[in-house]
């Protein structure tokens, strides 16, 4: 059970990543200065947070929640290059004359250093509107921006900062 967040009290700052995913999935939208209680999990050199110390994880992770306030949040937008994915877009086997849809699916690339902040003063619930990718004519592969999550700076509680792995408190 997490701890009531009482303001005043020492209140250490951490960032967080938030990722799209999880926020459409199972989360909860937030603004800046909500109470929140999040699943943790801190961040590894593989993992790819953005700089974050921890993120949130709505499906497993430890069993006691973080306590905190939300003090800022950043969306954040990569940029990726696309490319079409040939596996998505080949036809089915269906009957002369019958109606096909198909995907036309895409494969995207993260551009190494194309990332970028806006601060926010809530987090949506739904990402796919921040997305924007080049207008045709373009050329293969073309570039997609897209909004991949949010980063949120987080004042905890003295004993609400997430875990160190493999600490089950």
């Amino acid at each position: 059970m997490a701890a009531r967040f009482r303001e005043g009290e020492g209140m250490p700052r951490i960032r967080v990543y938030y990722a799209d995913w999880q926020m459409e999935c199972c989360g909860t939208p937030f603004a800046v200065g909500d109470e929140i209680a999040w699943r943790l999990v801190p961040a590894a050199e593989e993992d790819d947070c953005y700089g974050a110390a921890a993120w949130v994880e709505n499906h497993g992770g430890p069993g006691r929640a973080t306590v905190g306030r939300v003090r800022g949040i950043d969306l954040v937008h990569q940029e990726f290059l696309a490319r079409h994915d040939p596996r998505t877009v080949a036809p089915p086997a269906a009957a002369p004359g019958a109606v096909v849809f198909v995907a036309a699916g895409r494969e995207l690339e993260p551009v190494p250093g194309a990332l970028t902040l806006e601060p926010v003063d809530a987090c949506p619930e739904w990402f796919g509107a921040f997305e924007r990718e080049e207008q045709p004519p373009r050329r293969v592969p073309y570039r997609v921006r897209r909004a991949v999550g949010v980063l949120v700076t987080l004042g905890t509680s003295p004993d609400g900062t997430p875990p160190h792995p493999g600490d089950l408190r």
